[in-house]
């Protein structure tokens, strides 16, 4: 689109491109989760890292120096220590697995069918059973008591302030993150209870994701618990990942999505893994992704399954797996006992309301079908209640979609809630205006006169001084210069704002954008004028009613 860019975006899950690269401003902006900025706020956002951290990241890759001035202390170099840490940590639990000490762990391992090659393929470890086992080698390596505590490794008793290893006679799973870094460890105790995570980031990382980016094959398996993901991967299904602790978030199923088209859900099958299984659908479909369920029966895990029937049938269960509209449908007819009217009724409004959302009239006639016959009900009937639902959805979101188009204010607001304007004539022309001096910094000349207090908008305000400024001292006059003095969220609507679609310069554009900002301006100051005169009256009055 005109000297545009557009590919699929690095920080949600899609798969029609909406992330747009603006070479010739040195922005990016998506259009879908919009974030946006220059090269500076892409490391900011994609690394997790500080404006200046960001810089130095760059500067390292670019193999340039960049002086510290002393009193600025790296969260970057910081965030390389505590992966060192954390790298060194996971090779002595490693090391202690095999000694002596680990003679239980490595008992669980064998009972659990965990080979010696899988022990080495994720890294597993073992930490002893003494409370200052890694803090004294750790400490002797010079890593400090601080950097020890930031990294989740050791715990503080509240009473004394006494130090001591968090992870005490565990079996260890190191969790590494897909650029091979170690970035926290989850510990299970030797009698199948849930392991505990400490990790930088449990929303964002998913455990064996590391390993699973370089699968041939054309799926990922979702699993609740490690021990499932590495059974599969010792038995041949090397696209298990687990996720670490927590229920899946929309952080997971982005990341999933960059990986593959298809995923195939494997909870367990009791009530909390059910549970789990509804509420993750909806966020995978949001990434585009394909979504199927994996149903087990007579065993409560993918570990357990394979233990008792072997690849082969896991193999055979992965090909019969029911795609999301079949098991939402089943999950809901398992609820009902079909056999009495009034559940039969009941069953048929909600199976009707969960199929008029589906998308596709041939999934509608499929399964609408399906469910006439599970009801026993004919299909001509369950088809009109269908498309009665189906006819209430479009109803609501063709309300929806008239409110927001009769409200052309809304139109205009930015995506970040926090950056609201108050005043949308005055904000359209401060975005126009910006839009323009970006383009012509020689404009900047024709604005003697105008200051921040001017703008509507307190960021633009700021945005214009700065502009002003940089142009004053003969500096670049680019979006990325100021990254150093916006928020994201600012740089990201600020970048939104250039995005847009702007008429050829014109002096007549430039005077009208002038003209409109202070006639908002004048009025706004007859408005806080007479608020002034209406607080005194208020005041007089109250003072006198007092008998002052």
């Amino acid at each position: 689109l005109g000297s545009n860019l557009f590919g699929l975006c690095p920080f949600h899950g899609e798969k029609t491109p909406s992330f747009s690269v603006a070479p010739e401003k040195g922005i990016f902006y998506c259009f879908g989760c919009h974030k946006g900025g220059g090269v500076v706020n892409f490391i900011m956002e994609i690394e997790n890292l500080t404006y200046g951290d960001a810089v130095r990241f760059l500067a390292k890759r670019a193999g340039l120096e960049v002086p510290d001035d002393g009193a600025y202390q790296s969260q970057y170099k910081k965030k390389e220590r505590l992966w060192a840490l954390c790298r060194a940590a996971a090779q002595f639990y490693h090391a202690q697995l095999k000694t002596p000490a680990g003679e239980e762990a490595r008992a669980y391992l064998q009972k659990r069918g965990v080979s010696g090659q899988t022990v080495t393929r994720f890294g597993l470890g073992y930490s002893p059973n003494r409370w200052t086992a890694l803090l004294d080698v750790m400490t002797a390596k010079g890593y400090t008591k601080e950097e020890l505590l930031e990294a989740g490794l050791l715990s503080q008793n509240r009473d004394k302030g006494t130090l001591y290893d968090r992870f005490r006679n565990r079996l260890m799973f190191p969790i590494i993150d897909v650029r091979g870094n170690v970035i926290g460890f989850g510990g299970r105790v030797m009698d199948d209870s849930t392991p505990k995570t400490i990790i930088f980031n449990k929303r964002r990382n998913l455990f064996a994701m590391n390993v699973v980016k370089k699968s041939k094959r054309e799926f990922i398996i979702l699993t609740e618990g490690y021990m499932d993901a590495i059974a599969l991967h010792q038995y041949g299904f090397d696209c298990a990942v687990a996720s670490l602790g927590t229920s899946l978030t929309q952080e997971h199923a982005d990341m999933l999505s960059k990986y593959t088209d298809e995923l195939v859900l494997t909870y367990d099958g009791d009530e909390a893994g059910q549970n789990a299984t509804q509420r993750a659908i909806p966020m995978l479909e949001r990434t585009g992704l394909r979504v199927r369920i994996l149903r087990m029966r007579g065993a409560k895990d993918p570990d357990e399954f394979l233990k008792k029937y072997g690849a082969d049938r896991f193999r055979l269960l992965l090909e019969g797996c029911e795609n999301q509209a079949e098991y939402r449908l089943r999950s809901l007819q398992m609820r009902f006992d079909l056999s009495q009217d009034e559940q039969k009724v009941e069953f048929a409004k909600q199976a009707a309301a969960l199929i008029a959302g589906f998308g596709t009239a041939v999934e509608r006639e499929v399964y609408g079908t399906r469910a006439a016959e599970a009801a026993g009900l004919s299909p001509d009937v369950l088809r009109m209640e269908i498309d009665r639902a189906r006819k209430r959805l479009l109803r609501q979101e063709k309300r929806e979609e008239t409110r927001r188009e009769m409200d052309p204010a809304a139109a205009v607001q930015p995506f970040q809630r926090e950056l609201r304007y108050d005043n949308v004539r005055s904000a359209v022309a401060e975005e126009g205006l910006l839009r323009m001096l970006f383009r012509e910094p020689a404009l900047l000349a024709q604005t003697e006169g105008l200051t921040a207090e001017d703008f509507s908008v307190p960021l633009f305000g700021r945005v214009y001084a700065a502009l002003r400024e940089r142009w004053q001292n003969d500096l670049a006059i680019t979006p990325a210069a100021l990254a150093d003095s916006l928020s994201p969220a600012e740089m990201a609507h600020l970048t939104a704002v250039l995005q847009k679609q702007e008429p050829p310069l014109s002096e007549t554009a430039l005077a009208d954008y002038l003209r409109i900002l202070r006639e908002e301006r004048a009025k706004a100051r007859v408005s806080d004028a007479s608020d002034l005169l209406a607080m005194q009256r208020d005041l007089k009055k109250k003072k006198g009613y007092g008998g002052s």
